[in-house]
């Protein structure tokens, strides 16, 4: 490839993406053969469409799905090490195939024998232990050695956030007691949608909650068919995910992808009439408060069009300066960067697409890479939330376009920019020492949004009374926006229960 002559630049091109794919294929046979955590490092790259070439992404797309499955026996072996007692000691039906395998764990379902109660249990592949330590020097040389002979493309940053995380991902004691306070926390948060698995017990390999099951997102037909509305859902999710970024003190999922997280029809509520279950809460961070304050700045900035604060708070969140600006405003958005100075509400049309692309193709990625490189860990996995949330956004295919989920990503950024104020009024002395300006400007400013937003809600629900597709009207600066396809990465598209970090095959409710 790179001793050739070629003709023009376009047979270079496609030169090129041939052999993007021939390597992409090596490295996923690589991964399957090796499996553990390098099914993990695949499934992590697989999401990283706004860093790698497609035909490396969509490539490690099934390793979604195809991940090791351990033995009965080396579970059984496992269980009794680690508790001290033998399965049927603790449940009175233990299935031996497990429902859902994943790279880190597999999920049996079982019936637990002291309350009789149907549940799903999470136990790490035994042989993780053994392996793990290895597989990372492993991956820590390879990156190394990418960064030796390629130093435009550092990806070491790569394995040191892998390094950090699994150790985390594979603690299930840890992941109970993240279960257990985000159900906590939305316990006092008005988004009845919200299902979290109630966690029954927990040891550092062993994980057992209550078995809940429901369909994947992109079953469109499911929805459809049980009179689930896609917009609400959408809705549904832009709060959750933006509560758990700006709420204060909330606990931050970073791995919302498709398999982590189910809907199934409610029968015993009208709106709304569905629940969304959030399973594997192994990996989870605090989002220290300055950083939110200065996120949810930057995001009104971005919706606003107002370039000069957006520099001005990406470099308070990321240390970004004005070289790289221009790149860190479209990795968080996905959108090219004059489309954001304008609008980020505007329709993505093929020209955009042709431009990012163009843009990859002249250098851009190889500043993208260096930059992602430089910005503090809690960022990057505020951007992998976000892409992961956006990507299940687009696979709804949702009538109204993006401009509802903006309304919604404002409210919660302009709470939060208000409780700063507030705070900030209170430290010194109240509303009325000095302060009913600056109360006034706040207080304004943060109902302003939700009198935006509270409009465009009853205008689609009047639009959907009337049984009609909504128009936008224009209440912000934007429009609809041209979703993509559905990309179903599952080898079933539909019911599925995830409790071990996966893609995972069940009955429905």
């Amino acid at each position: 490839m790179l001793g050739r002559k070629y003709s023009d630049e376009g047979e270079r091109k496609i030169a090129l993406k041939q052999c993007h794919k021939r390597c992409a294929e090596r490295a996923l046979r690589a991964m399957e053969t090796n499996g553990s955590i390098f099914i993990k490092l695949g499934q992590h790259l697989s999401s990283l469409n706004y860093l790698l070439p497609p035909e490396w992404t969509s490539t490690f797309i099934p390793l979604q799905d195809k991940c090791p499955v351990s033995s009965f026996p080396s579970i059984e072996q496992m269980f009794l090490k680690d508790t001290g007692r033998p399965i049927a000691d603790m449940f009175s039906d233990f299935e031996q195939l497990p429902i859902g395998a994943a790279s880190l764990a597999q999920v049996h379902r079982a019936t637990y024998k002291a309350t009789g109660q149907k549940v799903a249990v999470k136990v790490q592949h035994p042989a993780l232990e053994e392996w793990v330590p290895l597989d990372l020097a492993l991956i820590r040389f390879g990156f190394s050695s990418l960064r030796r002979f390629f130093p435009d493309y550092d990806l070491h940053w790569l394995s040191e956030e892998l390094e950090m995380s699994l150790p985390q991902e594979l603690d299930f004691e840890r992941e109970g007691n993240n279960a257990i306070r985000a159900r906590e926390y939305f316990s006092h948060i008005d988004e009845p949608a919200l299902v979290i698995p109630n966690v029954i017990w927990s040891q550092k390999r062993i994980l057992v909650m209550e078995y809940l099951t429901g369909h994947r997102f992109e079953d469109l037909e499911y929805l459809d068919t049980n009179g689930i509305d896609r917009d609400e859902v959408s809705a549904t999710l832009s709060r959750i995910f933006n509560e758990m970024i700006f709420g204060k003190d909330a606990p931050l999922h970073c791995d919302p992808h498709g398999g982590n997280i189910a809907i199934r029809r409610n029968y015993r509520r009208r709106k709304p009439n569905f629940d969304i279950i959030l399973y594997d809460h192994g990996l989870y961070r605090d989002i220290p408060m300055q950083v939110r304050r200065s996120y949810a700045k930057l995001w009104l900035a971005v919706i606003e069009a107002d370039e000069a604060s957006m520099r001005k708070y990406a470099y308070e969140v990321a240390g970004i300066g004005p070289d790289k600006f221009s790149l860190f405003a479209s990795a968080i958005t996905g959108r090219d960067y004059k489309v954001i100075t304008k609008s980020v509400t505007a329709p993505r049309t093929q020209r955009e697409k042709d431009e990012i692309t163009k843009a990859l193709d002249e250098g851009v990625l190889t500043q993208l890479v260096q930059m992602l490189g430089q910005v503090p860990r809690i960022i990057l996995l505020i951007l992998k939330t976000n892409d992961l949330t956006r990507n299940l956004d687009e696979n709804l295919q949702t009538r109204q376009g993006p401009l509802r989920t903006f309304l919604i990503l404002a409210r919660y950024c302009m709470r939060t920019v208000f409780e700063e104020e507030m705070e900030i009024i209170g430290q010194q002395g109240g509303v009325l020492h000095g302060n009913i300006r600056r109360f006034m400007h706040a207080w304004v400013a943060y109902v302003r949004v939700e009198l935006k937003l509270s409009l465009f809600e009853k205008y689609l629900s009047l639009r959907r009374l009337l049984n009609k597709a909504p128009g936008l009207p224009r209440l912000w600066n934007g429009g609809e926006e041209k979703k993509k396809d559905a990309v179903v990465t599952g080898a079933d598209a539909g019911v599925v229960v995830d409790a071990a970090d996966a893609n995972q095959v069940a009955e429905p409710v």
